[in-house]
């Protein structure tokens, strides 16, 4: 027997709810960890920004993502996005110091 419409959209969204509560906690994971390396930067006057390592990490994320069937150019947009803000947190750090 084929699942009511109105059964499988609860069902779907409910997983959808379930993802967007878990990239949730890993962005704030990621910003833990982005926070750190900020306040290590800070106290040994590294600059805030990397751009070799941004540039390794975007490949890097473009291949995981044509791995995972996701559009790597979406991918890149995320990860320049999260990046950004990362280098503005980062920023900030050395400028407490």
């Amino acid at each position: 027997m084929t699942e009511d419409p109105t059964t499988t959209l609860a069902r779907l969204r409910s997983s959808i709810d379930n993802i967007d509560a878990a990239l949730v906690y890993l962005l704030a994971e990621r910003f833990k960890a982005t926070k750190q390396v900020g306040h290590l930067k800070a106290e040994h006057g590294m600059p805030a920004s990397d751009p070799a390592r941004e540039e390794q990490q975007t490949a890097r994320l473009r291949s995981l993502a044509e791995q995972a069937d996701l559009d790597p150019a979406f991918a890149e947009k995320w990860f320049n996005f999260v990046v950004a803000e990362v280098i503005r947190h980062h920023t900030e750090a050395a400028g407490s110091r």
